[in-house]
């Protein structure tokens, strides 16, 4: 029977990064119950890199994974994991005193932006009606992520570093034993470990309970997107990121064309999620409302779970309760733009080490995180 130190369970962004970060120091296998690496989250992410994008605690691990994007490890990947973009935060004039909010919070995080008048938004994206963006706030930092890069960096590095990678390999059965956990997988593999770092997304509460940890109400929710084509007169591929400040929509260039989103949040079970019919066209009344674009055509469309602790900060540490159980879950949509701070602190907090500095100094610490905060 096969012996780890760490057994982590999910080998999306969550499972893949904090399995290298563990890497270095201990024995690692990560198991992952379909038969990719990535298939849900992971690999229907919008690749964005946005540093005024969700909650205080969010807006910090990104900050503080800004280093590694701009220089990754050695070995880590041969190319930039992020090409600049650029960001429009756009607002009608009832919704100006939210920009305002979201401005300060922005220069409060100490990063860059610039506010621009409506017809200076429209010159940038010139499909905005005036009537749609009174002001705007620009981030001119933002970017688009490479995320296959930065997923298969992650996964590479790892085995690099000696952590055992397995595919179709879905938790079946968990044992709480006296020196950790017995873990029974699809196929009839059975595997020992010390502690069980629980990174399987929209199912991480369900994961807890099959080892008889108390759940800590995490909550999946579908998210859509949809690809279409823009003015074939114009080219958009310098366009920025474009966002209401209310959160009720955005799109981006994407491969020629545009992604777009109604910024959806539909409560789900952790299913494989399809895009529903309803999402698609709130997408398209959105974007009809707020752009001059005439949609006829949906060349693509799809969707993805964003899996949601109660107060909207990821839930790192390990449980109250129960000995040997990681929480490494809850990152909302932000698992990619967080995933490198995320990573190093919640393999510093998993093997019981000191915050790295620089994460300590931007005031990221283990009680906003912790799976007690509830309790």
């Amino acid at each position: 029977m096969r012996r780890y130190d760490y057994l982590v369970i999910g080998s999306g962004i969550a499972g893949a990064s904090i399995a290298c970060e563990l890497g270095d120091s201990a024995s690692v296998l990560v198991v992952e119950r379909e038969a990719s690496h990535g298939y849900h989250t992971t690999g229907r992410s919008a690749a964005m890199f946005i540093e005024s994008y969700g909650n205080g605690w969010i807006r910090r691990l990104t900050g503080a994974s800004r280093a590694f994007f701009d220089a990754p490890s050695d070995g880590f990947c041969d190319h930039p994991l992020l090409r600049r973009r650029g960001c429009l935060n756009i607002a009608t004039r009832d919704q100006l005193p939210a920009l305002d909010a979201l401005a300060a919070d922005i220069v409060g995080e100490g990063s860059e932006m610039r506010e621009i008048r409506g017809p200076a938004a429209r010159a940038m994206v010139p499909i905005l009606r005036p009537e749609a963006v009174s002001r705007a706030v620009f981030e001119p930092n933002s970017c688009d992520i490479d995320t296959h890069g930065l997923h298969a960096g992650y996964l590479r590095l790892a085995r690099a570093r000696g952590a055992d990678l397995q595919l179709d390999a879905g938790v079946e059965r968990i044992e709480h034993r006296t020196a950790g956990w017995r873990v029974a997988l699809a196929g009839g593999d059975t595997v020992e470990a010390r502690v069980i770092v629980n990174a399987a997304g929209a199912w991480a509460d369900a994961v807890a309970e099959l080892a008889g940890v108390r759940p800590v109400g995490l909550e999946p929710r579908r998210r859509t997107a949809v690809l279409i084509d823009p003015p074939a007169e114009l080219a958009i591929e310098a366009w920025p990121t474009v966002i209401d400040v209310a959160e009720q929509f955005y799109f981006k260039p994407e491969s020629g064309r545009l992604l777009a989103c109604p910024a959806d949040e539909t409560p789900s079970a952790p299913v494989d999620a399809a895009p529903e019919e309803l999402d698609i066209a709130v997408c398209i009344d959105r974007l009809h409302t707020a752009t001059t674009l005439s949609i006829s055509h949906i060349r693509r469309s799809w969707a993805g779970l964003r899996t949601f602790a109660p107060d909207r900060t990821p839930v790192f540490g390990y449980d109250l309760d129960v000995a040997g159980f990681f929480w490494f879950a809850g990152q909302g949509g932000y698992g990619m733009q967080t995933a490198p701070a995320a990573a190093r602190l919640g393999a510093a907090l998993a093997l019981g080490r000191e915050i790295p500095s620089d994460l300590a100094e931007r005031g990221l610490w283990p009680a906003p995180f912790s799976p007690s905060r509830w309790r």
